[in-house]
């Protein structure tokens, strides 16, 4: 069968004139999807330091949920403009919505355990129940708080273990903050014999807290006795220090305490 030149000729020029056509058309869609994602990009930074510096204005506002927040403003923003761009070359926006929402969810589902963690990551850091350079107790863990991120926060151990607690940990048990007040009391009880005499232990007792620089005056100490059985009788010493001073006065008031019963037997 022979091929028309005149024929063929035809249908090479409409084959031209179309693709001319869809040229022209869809310069336009990638241009105006081009400048889309430029003003995206743009405004997108802008409202992540508009976010930032704006949190930045709370007072006691935490820094790393200051670039958490600031962050999701930034993506929302590009999704937004992803789905316009999608929108300039035809395609049915709401489908692809509906198709990012489905595959959010299944994310969601397969990552609950890690989304908890940013939830009660989130939490930690708007209500501060520690802080860093806090000695917290929370269930099993203890440690001073060396860092709180969305995940998880470290901790360090009074033995200098380091410890990794998941966040959600943190947020679902009570936390004892042993740091948080600034101060704490110590009790230290010793039991007398028939051979003592309680007032003059009690006297001794406190004698010992209120030379010690470390011990407050407000409260002051108290000595008083806390148990009597048939041949002893415990007597507590109860002061009150700073934060700071917890662990030396009591190390060195324990071992006071002792050496002052010692001599009184």
């Amino acid at each position: 069968m022979e091929l028309d030149p005149q024929n063929a000729f035809s249908a090479i020029q409409t084959g031209i004139r179309q693709a001319s056509a869809l040229v022209v058309t869809y310069s336009f869609s990638v241009i105006g999807a081009v400048l889309l994602l430029v003003i995206g990009f743009v405004v997108a930074g802008f409202i992540e330091r508009w976010v930032y510096a704006g949190l930045g204005q709370v007072g006691g506002f935490d820094l790393t949920l200051r670039r958490f927040f600031s962050k999701i403003a930034r993506y929302v923003v590009l999704g937004l403009v992803v789905v316009m761009v999608l929108g300039q070359f035809g395609i049915q926006t709401a489908s692809v919505i509906a198709a990012i929402g489905a595959v959010g969810l299944a994310i969601g589902l397969a990552l609950q355990g890690t989304l908890q963690n940013i939830a009660a990551g989130i939490m930690l850091l708007a209500l501060r129940p520690l802080r860093i350079g806090e000695y917290v107790e929370v269930g099993s863990i203890s440690g001073t708080v060396e860092e709180i991120g969305l995940f998880a926060t470290r901790l360090r151990a009074v033995d200098g273990i380091y410890i990794l607690a998941p966040n959600s940990t943190l947020w679902t048990l009570p936390v004892k903050n042993f740091t948080r007040n600034g101060v704490r009391r110590n009790d230290i009880t010793i039991s007398a014999t028939n051979e003592h005499d309680l007032d003059q232990v009690q006297k001794s007792l406190l004698k010992l807290a209120e030379s010690d620089r470390r011990v407050r005056k407000d409260p002051p100490p108290s000595a008083f006795v806390a148990e009597l059985g048939d041949n002893t009788a415990s007597i507590t010493l109860r002061y009150w220090t700073s934060d700071s001073d917890y662990q030396s006065a009591k190390a060195e008031l324990n071992k006071k305490v002792r050496s002052t019963l010692r001599v009184m037997a």
